[in-house]
């Protein structure tokens, strides 16, 4: 039996749920007390584009509308972790500087053993740390490079059904 002509193949198939994460509290503006649109931009670039492909995306700056509802310090780690071990795929901006937070999640996603698919800015890759640069090393990790989230989104799909592809041939 063949799937109907109007049903579109989905962009990452096997995927039903992605972890977003990048730098988030420094990137708060006090004055405003949430983060600038223009800082908010790539992730909204991303979820935009997961959902619109029908993939649930957990993302604590959304949550926490942009810093404007910050949750108790106990409540957002405990709740990060969770949603990274229920997420299929884990897709962070390391940040530069690099972001505190995030780091310790690209650790658990890692020993969770989640495919991790990392953003980085391109023409900067020697100002991200080493354990950054190394964590394909230990992990099933992705390097997409771009200074432009909306125009690397096909590299960054690519980059998650490699990262799939080779934690299932390792299964």
């Amino acid at each position: 039996m063949t799937a109907p002509l109007n049903v579109p193949r989905p962009v990452l198939p096997g995927v039903n749920s992605i972890f977003l994460a990048g730098p988030f509290m420094g990137l708060v503006n006090s004055a405003a007390g949430r983060m600038p649109d223009a800082v908010c931009r790539p992730f909204t670039v991303l979820i935009e584009h997961f959902e619109q492909h029908g993939i649930h995306v957990y993302n604590a700056h959304r949550r926490e509308a942009w810093g404007e509802e910050v949750m108790a310090p106990a409540e957002c780690t405990a709740l990060d972790q969770k949603e990274i071990g229920d997420a299929d795929v884990f897709v962070a901006i390391p940040g530069i500087p690099p972001s505190p937070g995030t780091h310790i999640e690209m650790g658990w996603a890692s020993a969770f053993g989640k495919p991790i698919v990392l953003l980085m800015e391109e023409g900067r890759e020697e100002e991200y740390g080493f354990l950054v640069r190394g964590l394909d090393s230990v992990a099933t990790v992705e390097f997409v490079y771009a200074t432009d989230i909306a125009s690397a989104v096909a590299d960054v799909d690519a980059a998650i059904r490699r990262a799939v592809n080779r934690l299932r041939a390792c299964a």
